[in-house]
């Protein structure tokens, strides 16, 4: 099987405050899971749970503190450029930070074009950009010259993919890109998602909280908490038929159209984020229903079931779930 992202025992470890009150906090706790060409690959959980660490531990913004990250089956290493040599692009959560408020958006392309050496004419350069802009349903001359204050935060974003388009990428890392967006604009950035996928062939790892776009445009879904990937396998199998007691509470917290239909279960915050991050055993034990003593003092190992793994003691011995 083709893998064109595959992330290895990936651990982040911080140290956190001083003399006799340091500890160590791993906000990135062996996580492992791959990504195949044209696939759409989420990382899902609530806010605090790793997902941005380990994706700046791709893009090369910070150091594991172990493990192995390979593209295309070359092992990255801090040195390079991943997004130059490997053909990955980001796209953040604020697309009013993502440019300075001084420049043209148009700048940031040329600046793209020219560093990946894209173009021999600047009419060639602007015939790329154009292309790529008709990609997200804008074109050269709406946005020329302009600045970001001239744009509300949906075409900024919609600029924002396509300017990671620019360089023809085989993976985009979208970490939480709708989050920011009104809600009557998030379908149609989600869809665009799909459209590459199916017709670029450029595969995604999507970062998110949010279950319903997450459902609406992923292949395979890993749930994340405290560092630590707690379920992982098709989005309908773990979406529609979650196994692990914080998927089946997040997914549970997912408010339905329908009132008499709506879940009465809820996620409350029982312990501070480091409690949880520190606790020795399964990080989850605090805040599940379904918790037992081994869960308060061992960690739970990965139980793989046909296309599904899931990190919790009561699938151990198990031979369905």
């Amino acid at each position: 099987m083709d893998k064109l992202l595959e992330v290895n025992e990936l651990t982040k470890r911080y140290s956190q405050g001083g003399g006799l009150a340091r500890y160590i906090c791993t906000a990135v706790d062996h996580v492992s899971f791959y990504i195949k060409p044209a696939e759409i690959f989420t990382l899902a959980g609530e806010s605090g749970c790793g997902k941005t660490t380990t994706a700046n531990l791709i893009l090369g913004f910070e150091e594991a503190t172990s493990g192995a990250i390979f593209h295309n089956g070359k092992p990255q290493t801090r040195k390079e450029k991943v997004w130059k040599t490997e053909g990955v692009q980001a796209i953040f959560q604020d697309p009013f930070c993502s440019f300075n408020q001084l420049r043209t958006v148009d700048s940031y392309f040329y600046e793209t074009v020219r560093y990946f050496r894209l173009a021999r004419s600047k009419q060639e350069a602007i015939d790329r950009i154009d292309q790529k802009l008709r990609l997200v349903g804008l074109t050269y001359q709406e946005f020329a010259g302009k600045y970001p204050s001239e744009f509300s935060g949906g075409q900024l974003q919609r600029i924002s993919i396509a300017r990671a388009l620019v360089s023809d990428p085989k993976l985009i890392i979208a970490d939480e890109p709708v989050s920011m967006v009104d809600a009557s604009l998030r379908m149609s950035i989600v869809n665009l998602f799909k459209q590459f996928r199916d017709k670029l062939g450029v595969s995604i790892l999507y970062i998110t909280h949010d279950l319903a776009t997450a459902y609406y445009i992923s292949d395979r879904i890993a749930i994340m908490f405290r560092g630590n990937i707690v379920e992982m396998g098709t989005v309908e199998e773990v979406l529609m038929n979650p196994r692990h007691p914080y998927s089946k509470l997040l997914r549970d917290s997912i408010l339905e159209a329908d009132p008499k239909k709506r879940k009465t279960t809820a996620i409350t915050l029982s312990e501070l984020e480091l409690d949880e991050y520190l606790r020795q055993g399964c990080k989850f034990a605090g805040r599940c229903p379904e918790v037992t003593e081994n869960c308060k003092g061992v960690a739970p190992m990965d139980i793989q079931f046909s296309d599904v793994m899931v990190k919790c003691h009561k699938y151990s011995g198990s031979q369905e779930i």
